[in-house]
């Protein structure tokens, strides 16, 4: 293994780091989630994937150095702030552009991603939302930022009674998403028991009054953003909220968590609230959006998508496309850029994919098959190596190749002979 970079490996940062989150997990005790979040951390560059760890590996990768340990991580491992297995270990893997300068932003990131390495082995263990795609119209968008509306009034209520009626208030604009789109429950519920929770858990236990935790929670129920997608990054805002709401409304609730019940469930029953009555919804979101402002600017959106998703359907689908077969993916992207694209599946702007053939980078959008079994880039304009087009590269495993696709003009990947190295 080559060695790591001086210029890119600060030891002392590294330290920094690791020393703020021993105090964030010593400081709960493992009170929370009845376990320690301490554990396994490793920081890395991305320029040259050069790593900082508090702790040595299982198999001997990282060496010691200033206190901490140091190696590279190999390019088959994606960089990203998750949980993740390396070298015979469980880690909090951490990227440098990624750990916010502002130190409250910071500390929530690292008690969220702690939070990440031990889910698995907790009762509720990892649960994981479906595309979410209906968080992508017209009227899902809508009566989210409803929703988010309701949940800071309810943060921010001067008294219980003002609480209750802005908690009735989220539920009812949840309760109409649902009733329009059937598979919302589902998918939604289950997105807020992986990264709501653990964004919960950042905000309860990287913060340290609940005067912090409420206004980091508000903050977190962004406003208006017209290009950001809430499909994979609105349970980083409503967890938060439904977690804080939860711990006045039934401080237990942690240890009722079950897969596929939900927060607002939670919450609604710890009320002893009854069903969302629908037939005030209009009444209802004309007091959180009065002047229709919120619905004008989702209107305008709404119909540059529309605009934006048939291009993407001409070159992502419509082809000619290579198509990359996924069977052990992993992968790293932004959730906030992320669009769907019907039945087709899913369009990643950026994205880098690791998988058994190597490893695809793209810049210039990448359509991911709504079974999950495929992706696929446009292969208009490819290089005559088959490893280069427009916004995306590709590194194959030796045996691996580029030829014609199942369709006219398109390409797909052909697997080693048997016996091949």
């Amino acid at each position: 293994m080559a060695g790591p970079s001086a210029a890119a490996v600060d030891t002392a940062k590294g330290a920094a780091v690791f020393a703020e989150a021993k105090v964030i997990c010593a400081r709960d005790a493992g009170r929370l989630w009845g376990r320690s979040l301490c554990g396994p951390i490793l920081v890395v560059e991305p320029s040259d994937r050069s790593l900082i760890a508090n702790q040595a590996d299982a198999k001997g990768a990282l060496k010691p150095a200033d206190g901490v340990f140091v190696g590279v991580l190999p390019k088959s491992e994606n960089i990203a702030a998750t949980a993740t297995e390396w070298s015979g270990t469980r880690w909090t893997e951490l990227a440098w552009p990624l750990l916010p300068d502002d130190a409250s932003k910071r500390h929530v990131m690292l008690a969220h991603e702690m939070y990440h390495r031990i889910q698995p082995d907790l009762p509720l263990g990892v649960t994981s939302g479906g595309d979410n795609a209906h968080l992508d119209t017209l009227e899902g968008r809508y009566l989210l930022q409803l929703e988010w509306r309701a949940l800071a009034k309810a943060l921010t209520a001067p008294d219980a009674a003002a609480r209750r009626r802005a908690i009735a208030d989220s539920l009812l604009f949840r309760g109409q998403r649902y009733a329009l789109f059937p598979a919302a429950a589902a998918d939604e519920r289950a997105l807020e028991l992986n990264e709501g929770v653990a964004e919960y858990t950042g905000v309860r236990l990287g913060l340290t009054t609940p005067q912090a935790r409420t206004a980091y929670a508000i903050s977190d129920l962004k406003p208006y953003i017209p290009d950001a997608t809430f499909m994979r990054s609105f349970a980083y805002a409503t967890g938060p909220s439904y977690g804080l709401l939860l711990d006045r409304a039934d401080p237990a609730w942690r240890g009722k968590l079950a897969p596929g019940r939900g927060l607002d469930q939670m919450l609604a029953a710890a009320l002893r609230l009854p069903p969302a009555n629908l037939a005030v919804l209009t009444a209802r979101e004309a007091a959180y959006d009065g002047d229709g402002t919120l619905r004008a600017a989702e209107v305008k959106r709404d119909a540059a998508m529309k605009a934006r998703a048939a291009a993407d359907k001409a070159t992502l689908a419509d082809g000619p496309v290579l198509v990359l077969p996924l069977k052990h993916a992993n992968y790293q992207f932004n959730p906030q850029t992320l669009r769907p694209l019907g039945e087709l599946g899913t369009v990643y702007s950026t994205l880098r994919l690791v998988d058994d053939w190597g490893v695809l980078e793209v810049e210039g959008g990448a359509l991911m098959a709504k079974d999950g079994k495929s992706v696929s880039v446009s292969a208009a304009g490819i290089d005559p190596s088959g490893l280069k087009g427009s916004g995306w590269t590709l590194t194959l495993k030796p045996g691996w190749a580029v030829g014609p696709g199942g369709r006219g003009g398109d390409l797909a990947l052909t697997a080693p002979r048997s016996g091949h190295p």
